[in-house]
């Protein structure tokens, strides 16, 4: 290959132009569907470059280490099949130089040849799209022994993160025998490195999943994203899905060999040809707050085994009613607020006169917190109105998370003058109905003794 110059991305990637392989693009006819308008652009291999953390101590294999000794690191991720928006031209693949300066972090030079990275863009704009992403790089021990031949080889995990609803992933990767070419070693991991100064390794197993937090309404159906990709000479050996809730943990889903079971009711998995494809993806119907907590989506393979973790959030969004609780002064103003959930609720009170500019309330009352059968809360909240001279307009304002926007309900309130009058005009209007009663009944009680006369004259 000739000698091409170096380009630094400030996302993270090194690109070379040129002509796709043969092998790159039976890849992407392997690869997942392609996301709307994908047609429009070109597929183009990349380095993709991950600055990360090297956990010393210790193998952390499924979540972010908590401690320990944590060393700079730089993952490249050679060669990824990644459509191109326009911002990939002219850029070329990753080169390491100044292998002997002493701050040089830990180089790991991954293939994925074996496996599909599918949130490859993802990784790559992160930080264009103001995302912080998190990378850390742990030992492996693989849960079955290894041939010795076998053994001579390392295992790291590698967990990424991406902030504000992005992906994560965690990959299993395998280092190679550049130690027989009498490379030099590294001397921070004791593994043998290339003529180019990187540990050299190939990703033989990934879990992804699409988002990290989900929230859904109490009663809908929610779906769990979790995919995973492995190299040809690995068998998948089961799926398991469980939920932590409060300190408590329950299996949900599990498959093994062929065959699944829910112990969650009604919840499945995508049909057997599309998991073994890679879609390990979790349904759950009619939301209830007991589905609430974190899942934990477990993948083994013959050799390997990753998850990822996923917190499901479900809401309930509130109803209001606003009501007059009485009409003696002061007016007493209630607004109720219904099968809300999680517990925060914000109710104001706005207060806005005829012709004059909302203004907020304070002095409201509330209930003490109810809960329903169902682990919804109501509560209520009461206001002294002061309607003024020309009366005014009151408003109760919710705000919840389950809402886009908050709720209003409104309620207008005319002064005591106007009270007095109409109920002034209403016992006027009863006096005089009942006046009208009072003089007909005495102007029956007159004519009745005359009819009676008249009959007995008549006999």
């Amino acid at each position: 290959m000739p000698d091409l110059e170096i380009t630094w991305v400030f996302w993270g990637v090194w690109v070379e132009k040129g002509e796709q392989p043969a092998e790159l693009r039976q890849l992407l006819q392997m690869a997942s569907p392609r996301e709307p308008h994908a047609t429009e652009r070109q597929w183009q291999a990349v380095d993709v470059i991950l600055d990360c953390f090297l956990v010393m101590e210790g193998g952390h294999q499924r979540a972010f280490a908590s401690s320990g000794n944590r060393e700079k690191a730089l993952l490249v991720l050679k060669q990824v099949p990644v459509l191109d928006d326009g911002s990939l031209e002219g850029f070329t693949d990753f080169q390491n130089g100044a292998v002997d300066k002493d701050d040089q972090p830990v180089i790991f030079e991954a293939s994925v040849d074996l496996v599909q990275i599918p949130q490859a863009e993802a990784l790559l704009h992160a930080d264009c799209n103001g995302k912080e992403m998190t990378c850390e790089i742990s030992r492996y021990f693989l849960q079955v022994r290894q041939e010795a031949t076998v053994e001579k080889a390392a295992w790291f995990i590698i967990n990424v993160q991406i902030s504000r609803g992005g992906p994560s992933v965690s990959m299993v990767m395998k280092t190679l025998g550049d130690g027989e070419n009498g490379a030099v070693w590294q001397p921070m991991l004791n593994l043998p490195q290339s003529l180019q100064g990187t540990v050299r390794t190939a990703v033989e197993f990934q879990v992804t999943t699409l988002t990290q937090s989900l929230n859904f309404l109490l009663g809908s159906s929610a779906s769990l994203h979790c995919g995973f990709s492995m190299a040809p000479s690995l068998d998948l050996i089961s799926v398991e899905w469980r939920l932590q809730y409060k300190g408590s943990g329950q299996l949900v889903y599990s498959w093994m060999t062929g065959q699944g079971q829910a112990k969650r009711q009604g919840a499945t998995l995508k049909p057997e040809e599309l998991l073994m494809a890679g879609d390990a993806s979790l349904t759950l119907p009619s939301l209830s707050l007991k589905d609430e907590g974190t899942y934990i989506c477990q993948i083994t393979t013959s050799q390997y085994q990753a998850q990822q973790i996923i917190q499901l959030n479900i809401q309930a969004s509130p109803k209001i009613r606003l009501s007059l609780a009485n009409e003696v002064l002061p007016p007493t103003l209630i607004c109720n607020v219904a099968g809300y959930y999680p517990l925060d609720v914000v109710v104001t009170w706005i207060r806005e006169e005829l012709g004059g500019a909302p203004a907020e309330v304070s002095g409201a009352f509330f209930s003490s917190l109810r809960q329903s059968m169902a682990g919804t809360y109501s509560i209520s909240s009461s206001l002294m109105a002061e309607p003024g001279p020309e009366g005014a307009t009151y408003t109760c304002q919710v705000t919840h998370i389950s809402l886009e926007e908050p709720l209003k309900a409104s309620i207008m309130v005319v002064p005591h003058t106007e009270q007095r009058m109409a109920f002034e005009i209403i016992l006027a209007s009863s006096l005089f109905l009942l006046a009208l009663l009072f003089l007909g009944l005495q102007r029956q009680q007159a004519s009745s003794p005359k009819s009676a006369k008249t009959l007995k004259h008549s006999e």
